[in-house]
């Protein structure tokens, strides 16, 4: 090659090519991105300025800070005119494409240094929450006070209440770690409150996902209204699947919560869960019409987050953990599975959370905590049924709920004891 050739395309120790070109490809590609979000939003500012804008990050995140620090002085400049001419013709300001104008220099930026999936992830999220305009402005405009009040409370719970608690056993049987407990609390509560936002902004999209969110929030209350709200919209054939699908949601919600404080516990759990779920679907199946989900069906549920819940939920959580722990220790494991069958007639989640705190302190197995959680998921089911039973407009297919729970039941005692079993006899053959 020409000497002259060398000079320019040499390789260079300040910017090699093969590393140059996937820092500027990567800012190339977010600049792409989000500006094709804003294009497909009609915005002024589309792919080319939001392209040449994250290579511009990209190209002056490479050189002398001086440098990075007059590009960014540009892309304020031009997001500041950008206002002003919005002002003066319209009447409005432009915040959101400004605010992710600014976004992309910096994304750019990141990427020129070389933090190529921070810079990446950030902008795949920006891109979404960009995307989500419809939905933030429906929720937005009908938000509720109690909702902002449920938000306030988790940050209180989490960054005001928790570092007060006490980090070590408060009494001399160490029965309860506050700190440690309060954590536990505090996972469950979000867990309520994302599935209650994901009702609210998605609830009304069909019988069957109103009754999986609905069930994620609160399973007894989402069929209790269902079994309602549905045979006075004509949909009454559809109560059985909107039943089975909240115990469904309600099995799926358990399942989490023990994969979150004692993963280990989850294989023994998951069978005997698949198996109930198997007999819902089948069900579902009988009972399901693809034209009823183009009908909305609002349940209008109450935040799951206010001090009184959550206050309860914790007492109960606390009781329950208590109990076990005490049980476990003058009864043996069978003395959990005792109190997870009457935690399961107040609330399974709380039940779970508390069985599965024990493994994690050592005070009980894994495989009791799996069937724990199975026990008190079938005395939750079975709670529906004296509640159902009360709704007059849901009377003609009590009977089917009724056989549909009898064999879920069945179904998962008979897959919870081969569980048992099998990991008893695999034990005692290791």
């Amino acid at each position: 090659m020409h000497p002259w050739i060398d000079q320019l395309h040499g390789d260079s120790a300040v910017f090699p090519p093969g590393t140059t070109a996937l820092k500027l490809a990567v800012a190339l590609a977010i600049g792409l991105l989000i500006g094709f979000e804003r294009q497909w939003s009609h915005k002024d500012f589309g792919v080319r300025t939001f392209s040449l804008t994250a290579l511009l990050g990209g190209l002056t995140a490479m050189m002398p800070q001086p440098v990075l620090i007059v590009g960014m002085a540009g892309v304020v400049m031009l997001t500041v005119l950008l206002n002003v001419r919005d002002i003066l013709a319209t009447k409005t300001v432009e915040g959101t494409t400004s605010a992710a104008l600014l976004v992309t220099f910096v994304l750019g930026a990141l990427s020129g240094e070389g933090h190529i999936f921070t810079a990446t992830a950030s902008a795949i999220v920006g891109a979404w929450l960009l995307s989500l305009k419809p939905q933030f402005r429906a929720l937005a405009g009908d938000v509720r006070p109690e909702e902002i009040r449920s938000a306030l409370l988790l940050g209180l719970f989490g960054f005001v209440i928790w570092p007060l608690l006490p980090n070590h056993y408060v009494d001399p049987w160490e029965l309860l770690q506050p700190r440690e407990a309060w954590v536990t609390v505090l996972v469950v509560a979000s867990l309520g409150f994302v599935n209650y936002f994901l009702l609210r902004v998605y609830g009304t999209k069909g019988v069957g996902l109103t009754a999986v969110l609905g069930g994620l929030v609160n399973s007894t209350a989402a069929a209790t209204e269902l079994a309602s709200t549905l045979p006075a919209a004509g949909l009454l054939s559809q109560t059985v699947v909107a039943v089975l699908l909240t115990s469904v949601a309600m099995f799926l919600r358990n399942l989490l919560l023990l994969a979150i404080f004692a993963r280990e516990a989850v294989t023994y759990a998951i069978l005997p869960l698949l198996a109930m779920t198997a007999v819902a679907g089948y069900f579902v199946a009988r009972r399901h019409r693809p034209y009823d989900d183009e009908r909305p069906i609002e349940l209008k549920l109450s935040s799951p987050i206010s001090l009184g819940k959550v206050m309860s939920f914790g007492g109960l959580f606390l009781l329950i953990q208590v109990l076990g722990t005490a049980a476990a220790r003058w009864m043996g494991d069978s003395g959990v599975l005792v109190v997870s069958a009457v935690g399961g007639m107040v609330s399974s989640a709380s039940t779970t959370a508390a069985a599965a705190n024990l493994v994690e302190h050592g005070k009980t197995s894994a495989l009791e905590a799996g069937m724990a959680t199975v026990i008190t998921s079938i005395v939750s089911t079975v709670m529906n049924l004296p509640i159902l039973k009360r709704q007059q407009a849901a009377k003609p297919v009590y009977g089917e709920i009724l056989l549909a729970t009898v064999l879920q039941v069945a179904v998962g005692v008979a897959a919870m004891v081969a569980q048992g079993w099998l990991s008893l006899h695999w034990h005692r053959l290791r």
